[in-house]
């Protein structure tokens, strides 16, 4: 749900996202969705002891970061770039990269668990890469649709949806280390 969400906001960000964008998007969030249980699972529960203490912390500044930034961009919001403009592409490496990290940083946790009850791990990283990767074409049109008709305040919203992703990523955490 998270890479919906964040879908969804790349797809307020352009004017006219085509197929390329909206694969662009679900292979990001689709690949490593898969990828970060696998690794999970391949690392094994002693790296989860290193990672559990900052992990949400890594999601929440890329979340909060990303999204501060489209809330600030919506307040000098023109007409939506155009795709593939120079340097407004936020389909770039370097756009997509900490969105998909951000996104699938709880999942290596969950690779951990699946090695701890011996779930086939090759199939359930297929099913949970490929339904990403549909969630991820489909959250990048769906956003665009909204954008289209609300502009600004959809950027708005959906840098409000990032910045709160990362929190609930953080309270969680918390929550989940109190009652433990």
């Amino acid at each position: 749900m998270d890479a919906f969400a964040v879908a969804i906001s790349l797809g307020l960000s352009v004017k006219d996202p085509g197929i390329k964008e909206m694969a662009i998007a679900g292979l990001y969030f689709g690949v490593f969705q898969a990828i970060m249980p696998l690794t999970g699972f391949l690392l094994g529960v002693s790296f989860t002891e290193k990672i559990a203490g900052f992990d949400h912390w890594i999601a929440f500044a890329l979340l909060g970061f990303i999204g501060g930034k489209m809330i600030k961009d919506s307040f000098s919001f023109e007409e939506a770039p155009e795709r593939h403009e120079s340097g407004k592409n936020p389909f770039r490496f370097f756009n997509m990269l900490p969105l998909a990290v951000a996104t699938s940083i709880d999942a290596l946790a969950v690779g951990i668990t699946f090695a701890l009850f011996k779930v086939p791990i090759i199939m359930a990283a297929f099913l949970i890469g490929s339904i990403t990767f549909v969630i991820g074409l489909c959250g990048v049109k769906i956003g665009n649709l909204f954008g289209l008709k609300y502009k600004a305040k959809a950027e708005f919203g959906g840098g409000v949806v990032l910045v709160f992703l990362g929190i609930k990523i953080v309270v969680e955490h918390t929550l989940f280390v109190a009652r433990v």
